[in-house]
C-alpha cells in the first residue's frame, strides 16, 4: 500500500521524496569532512595568496623587462616616439613589482637575496643599456646606435636576469611543491573516508534516482517522441497521446492545444498572404470586389456574399454579388443603401461587426443546379479605413463559423479596405484631372466668347457716339460686360492655377519613387559587392537609364506648361563661351565613343569670350540639339561651330545687331521639307507611327524654339533627308552688361531656374566612382553617424544601401517628431539627410526647432525636396538648412555634400 501511494504522487513529490532521502545521507557526509575541509580550506587560501602572487609578479617583472628592451630596440631602429610608451611603462611599474614582491619574500632570506640580484642587474641594464641608447638617439649619433648593436652588451645583461628569474622561479616552484605534497599527505585519510560514505550515498542516490526516473521518464519520452515526429514531418494535425495523470498529462494536453493554434494561425497567415498578393494586382473597383468575395468564399465557406460601396452621393451601391444570378438580384435587396438605412446602413454607420443566426426559411435562397436552399447565419462587415466606412460586406452561410474565422475575417475586410481606398483615390485622381481639362477649355471657349463680344460692343460704342440720348445706356451696358469679362478671366485664371498646381504635385507623386528607383538602380549597377553577373549589371543600368528618361520627360511636360502659361523667367548673366567646348564635351563625349561618331566643338575667331545672356536656357537648347543629332546619326560625325555674324535676317527673323550663330550640324537620315515645320510643334515628330525607328516625346525641339524666343533669338534649320540636318540657335550678341537684369520682352516669374537645374541634374552623364575619391570620401565619413528623415521608406531604404560602404551610423526617422526624438537623444548624430514634405510636422518646422528650440546651430543639414521651385530653395536655407538637393538625387552628389558639410563645419 505505501509503494502504491508513493508512485501515484505527482512529478514534484515524487522528485521530493528522493531529494529528501538523498539530503538526509548527504547530511550525514557533511557533518565528517567539515571539520578537515576548514583546514584545507585555510591552507589552499595561502597557496592562492602567497605562492600564486609571487609567481605573477616575478613574470611581471619579466614582462616589464621585456617591455624596456623590446622599446628601446623598436625607437633605436626607427626614430618614432610612438614605441617609448612601452619602454617608459616598464621603466615605472618594474620597481613597484619589486617593492611588493618584496614584501611577500621578506621570511626567505635567500630567496630575497636572489631577488636583489636581478635588481642590480635590471638597473645596471637600464643604465647601460636601455637609456644610454635611447638618449644616443634623441641626440641624433645614430653610428654611436648601431656600434652598441654591434657590441650588444645589454643581451648579456638580459639574459643574465632572465636566468636569474628563471633560479627565482624555480625555488619558489620547489616551495610550492612542498606544501602542496604536505596537503596531499593530509588528505589521503579524508579521501579513504569521503570515498567510503560518498560510495554508499552514491549508490542509495542511484537506487532512488532509477525508482524516480523510471516513473517519469517513461511517459515523458512518449511524449517528445510524438512531439519529434511532428518536427521532423512536418504534420501539425498529429496529436499528442500521454496515460498518466500527473504533469505529463498537463504537458501533453497543452502541447495538444499550441499545435491546434499554431495551424490555425499558420492557415490565417497563408490566406492572408494570398489575399493581399490578388488585392494588389487590381486596379479597377468592381475587379478587386470580385476578387476578394471569390477569394474570401474559398477561404471561410460563404454560399452567398455581397459587396456595398460608398459612391459619390455618400450612399452604398452593390458592386457585386457571389453566386448571385439575374433573377434573384432583381427579387432580393437593393442596390443602393444609405448610411443608417437597414442592417447594412446601421453596420456602417456602427462600424461594427454584426452576426445574425436562425435567418427565416423565406429571407434569400442559395441555389445550385440541384437545388435551393436557405442559409442558417448572416454576417455583416464594415470595411474601415482612417476611422470611415468605405464597404460593407454581407455574408450569407449555412454552417456556423468559429471564433477564429471572424478575427480572419476582421484582418481581411481591414486589407481590404486599404486597397479599397487606394483604388478610390486613383479613381478620383482620374476624375479630376478629366474635368479640370474640360473645365479649362470650356474656359478657354467662353473667353474666345466675350472677347468677340468685347469687339462687338466697341463697334457698338462708335455707332451710338452719334446717339447723345443713348450714351448713358450704352455706357453701363460696357460696364457690366467688363465686369463679366474679367469674372471669367478670374476663372481661368484659377483654372490654370489648379493646372499648375496639379503638376506640381503629380511632379512630387512621381519623382519620389523616382529617387529610390534611381539610386538602387545606379548601386545595382555599380555591382560593389560583386554579386550580380554581367547580365544583371545591364539590367540595372536599364532601369536607371529608364527612370533618367522619364525623369527628363517629366521636365520636358513641366518646361512645356511653364512656357504655354507664359511664366518662364529669363535671368541675364555673363557667359563665358571659351569654357563650352568642354562643357558639351563632358555631356556628349561618351555617347560619341559609344556611337562611333566624331563629336567636335568649334569656336570661330570672331567670337568673343564672354557674353550676356541666360546660361542655364543656353545650355538647355543646346543639349536638346545635340540629343537629337546623336539620335538621328547613326555613322560619321556631329559638330558643334559658333560663329558671330554682324547682322541676319529671314522670313522668320532678323536682327540689324551682331548675333551669335550656334550651329549644330550632323551627318544622320535628314529632315523633308514637309515634316521641317512640324517638328517645332508640341509632341509631334518626323515619324509618328506605332512602328517609328527612333523614340522620344516630341516636346524637346517645341521647347528649345520656345527658349530661344525669349533669348531674343530664334532657332533655324537646314535639312537634306539622307545627308544630315543643321540646326542654327541665333541669339543676341550683347558684350556688355546693359543693366537690366533681364532680356526685355521675356515673361517674368517667380517659377525662377528651377526646370533648368533639375534638367542638368537629369541629363548631365553618369560616372563610376574612381577608387581614390572614393578613398578619399571614406576616410570623411566612416564612423560618423547619419540620420536620414523621409516619410517614404523606398527613399530610406535606397539612401542605406547607397551609404552602406562607407561604414557610416546610419539612424532613421520617418517624421519630423521622431527625428526631433533622435536628435535629442543622440548626441553622436554628425549630419542630418531631411526630407521637407513629411506629414504633421514638415521639415521647414523640423528645421526651426532644431535651430531655435534645440540650439543645433553648427550640426549640418541636407534638405532633399521633390519642390524644387526658387522660393523653395530659399524657404529651406531660411529655415536654418546647411544645403539643398531637389529629387530625385544622385547618390554620388549626395556623398559630395555631405563631405563639403562636414568639412565646412570641422573647420
Amino acid at each position: 500500500m505505501v509503494d502504491r501511494r508513493v508512485w501515484n504522487l505527482k512529478i514534484r513529490g515524487k522528485i521530493a521524496l528522493g531529494y529528501f532521502m538523498i539530503l538526509l545521507m548527504l547530511g550525514l557526509f557533511l557533518l565528517v569532512v567539515s571539520a578537515r575541509i576548514s583546514k584545507l580550506e585555510a591552507e589552499t587560501v595561502f597557496l592562492s595568496d602567497h605562492d600564486m602572487k609571487v609567481h605573477e609578479l616575478t613574470y611581471q617583472i619579466e614582462k616589464n623587462v621585456l617591455d624596456m628592451e623590446t622599446g628601446q630596440r623598436g625607437y633605436a631602429l626607427t626614430g618614432k616616439m610612438e614605441y617609448l610608451p612601452p619602454y617608459n611603462n616598464g621603466l615605472a611599474e618594474w620597481r613597484i613589482n619589486y617593492a611588493k614582491l618584496n614584501g611577500l619574500i621578506a621570511d626567505n632570506p635567500a630567496q630575497v637575496k636572489n631577488l636583489q640580484t636581478i635588481m642590480v642587474n635590471i638597473e645596471k641594464w637600464i643604465e647601460d643599456a636601455g637609456q644610454y641608447v635611447i638618449d644616443l638617439k634623441r641626440n641624433g649619433q645614430n653610428e654611436a646606435v648601431n656600434r652598441f648593436f654591434q657590441d650588444d652588451t645589454g643581451k648579456s645583461i638580459v639574459d643574465s636576469i632572465r636566468s636569474q628569474s628563471e633560479y627565482f622561479l624555480d625555488n619558489e616552484r620547489a616551495l610550492t611543491n612542498a606544501r602542496i605534497n604536505t596537503l596531499k599527505e593530509g588528505n589521503h585519510k579524508l579521501l579513504l573516508t569521503m570515498y567510503i560514505l560518498w560510495g554508499l550515498v552514491a549508490v542509495f542516490a542511484a537506487v532512488i534516482t532509477v525508482l524516480i526516473a523510471r516513473s517519469i521518464v517513461s511517459p515523458l519520452s512518449r511524449v517528445i517522441l510524438a512531439i519529434n515526429n511532428i518536427a521532423s514531418g512536418g504534420n501539425l494535425s498529429e496529436r499528442v497521446r500521454v496515460r498518466t495523470h500527473d504533469e505529463l498529462y498537463d504537458l501533453g494536453d497543452a502541447t495538444n492545444r499550441l499545435l491546434e493554434t499554431v495551424e490555425r494561425d499558420q492557415w490565417g497567415s497563408e490566406q492572408l498572404s494570398v489575399m493581399s498578393i490578388l488585392l494588389q494586382e487590381t486596379t479597377d473597383l468592381t475587379v478587386l470586389c470580385r476578387t476578394f468575395l471569390n477569394k474570401l468564399a474559398s477561404i471561410l465557406e460563404l454560399q452567398y456574399g455581397a459587396v456595398y460601396v460608398l459612391n459619390a452621393e455618400e450612399s452604398f451601391e452593390r458592386i457585386y454579388s457571389y453566386a448571385g444570378s439575374d433573377e434573384s438580384e432583381n427579387s432580393v435587396g437593393v442596390n443602393k443603401i444609405k448610411s443608417g438605412e437597414g442592417l447594412v446602413g446601421q453596420c456602417a454607420q456602427d462600424m461594427k461587426l454584426r452576426v445574425l443566426e436562425d435567418l427565416p426559411v423565406d429571407y434569400i435562397s442559395i441555389n445550385s443546379g440541384l437545388g435551393r436552399t436557405a442559409p442558417r447565419y448572416l454576417t455583416l462587415a464594415p470595411v474601415i479605413f482612417e476611422n470611415k466606412t468605405l464597404a460593407v460586406v454581407e455574408i450569407a452561410s449555412l454552417t456556423k463559423w468559429a471564433p477564429f474565422h471572424f478575427e480572419l475575417l476582421s484582418k481581411l475586410v481591414n486589407m481590404l479596405g486599404v486597397t479599397l481606398n487606394s483604388v478610390m483615390t486613383r479613381m478620383e485622381i482620374q476624375k479630376l484631372y478629366g474635368e479640370s481639362q474640360v473645365m479649362n477649355e470650356e474656359l478657354q471657349v467662353q473667353s474666345e466668347e466675350l472677347q468677340v463680344q468685347a469687339e462687338e460692343l466697341q463697334s457698338y460704342t462708335k455707332e451710338l457716339l452719334a446717339l447723345n440720348g443713348e450714351l448713358e445706356i450704352q455706357k453701363s451696358m460696357a460696364e457690366r460686360s467688363a465686369v463679366e469679362l474679367e469674372k471669367y478671366n478670374e476663372q481661368l485664371e484659377q483654372s490654370s492655377r489648379y493646372k499648375s498646381e496639379f503638376l506640381a504635385n503629380m511632379s512630387h507623386e512621381l519623382r519620389t519613387p523616382l529617387n529610390s528607383m534611381l539610386i538602387l538602380s545606379q548601386l545595382l549597377s555599380e555591382n560593389r559587392n560583386e554579386s550580380l553577373n554581367e547580365e544583371e549589371q545591364n539590367y540595372a543600368a536599364v532601369i536607371h537609364s529608364s527612370g533618367s528618361e522619364l525623369l527628363s520627360m517629366i521636365n520636358d511636360i513641366l518646361d512645356l506648361s511653364k512656357v504655354e502659361a507664359g511664366k518662364m523667367l529669363v535671368e541675364v548673366d555673363a557667359v563665358n563661351l571659351t569654357e563650352l567646348p568642354a562643357l558639351l564635351q563632358s555631356y556628349f563625349g561618351k555617347i560619341a565613343e559609344q556611337q562611333n561618331l566624331e563629336f567636335t566643338v568649334v569656336l570661330d575667331e570672331s567670337v568673343p569670350d564672354l557674353f550676356y545672356t541666360d546660361e542655364l536656357r543656353l545650355h538647355q537648347i543646346l543639349r536638346n540639339l545635340l540629343s537629337n543629332a546623336f539620335k538621328f546619326t547613326q555613322q560619321g560625325s556631329v559638330k558643334v561651330e559658333v560663329s558671330r555674324l554682324e547682322a541676319f535676317q529671314s522670313l522668320s527673323y532678323a536682327s540689324e545687331e551682331p548675333v551669335l550663330a550656334f550651329a549644330v550640324t550632323d551627318s544622320g537620315i535628314g529632315i523633308s521639307d514637309k515634316n521641317s515645320q512640324l517638328i517645332f510643334e508640341a509632341f509631334r515628330q518626323a515619324d509618328g507611327s506605332t512602328a517609328r525607328k527612333f523614340g522620344g516625346t516630341g516636346l524637346g525641339l517645341s521647347i528649345s524654339l520656345q527658349l530661344a524666343r525669349l533669348l531674343g533669338g530664334h532657332i533655324a534649320l537646314n535639312s537634306i533627308p539622307g545627308e544630315g540636318s543643321t540646326f542654327t540657335l541665333y541669339l543676341p550678341c550683347l558684350e556688355e552688361e546693359t543693366g537690366e537684369s533681364y532680356i526685355p520682352g521675356a515673361q517674368w516669374s517667380e517659377t525662377a531656374v528651377s526646370s533648368a537645374d533639375e534638367r542638368i541634374s537629369a541629363e548631365k552623364p553618369t560616372y563610376r566612382q574612381n577608387s581614390d575619391q572614393f578613398d578619399k570620401q571614406y576616410e570623411q565619413l566612416h564612423g560618423r553617424t547619419v540620420l536620414i528623415v523621409d516619410d517614404d521608406m523606398r527613399n530610406i531604404f535606397a539612401l542605406e544601401k547607397g551609404l552602406e560602404p562607407y561604414d557610416m551610423g546610419i539612424l532613421t526617422a520617418q517624421t519630423g517628431f521622431e527625428c526631433l526624438q533622435m536628435v535629442r537623444e543622440h548626441d553622436d548624430i554628425d549630419i542630418v539627410l531631411l526630407d521637407i514634405m513629411m506629414p504633421n510636422l514638415d521639415g521647414y518646422d523640423t528645421l526651426s526647432i532644431i535651430r531655435e528650440e534645440l540650439l543645433l546651430t553648427e550640426l549640418p543639414i541636407l534638405a532633399i525636396s521633390a519642390k524644387t521651385m526658387k522660393e523653395d530653395r530659399e524657404k529651406c536655407l531660411a529655415a536654418g538648412a546647411s544645403g539643398f538637393m531637389s529629387k530625385p538625387v544622385v547618390l554620388q552628389e549626395v556623398v559630395s555634400q555631405m563631405c563639403r558639410l562636414l568639412a565646412e563645419g570641422e573647420s
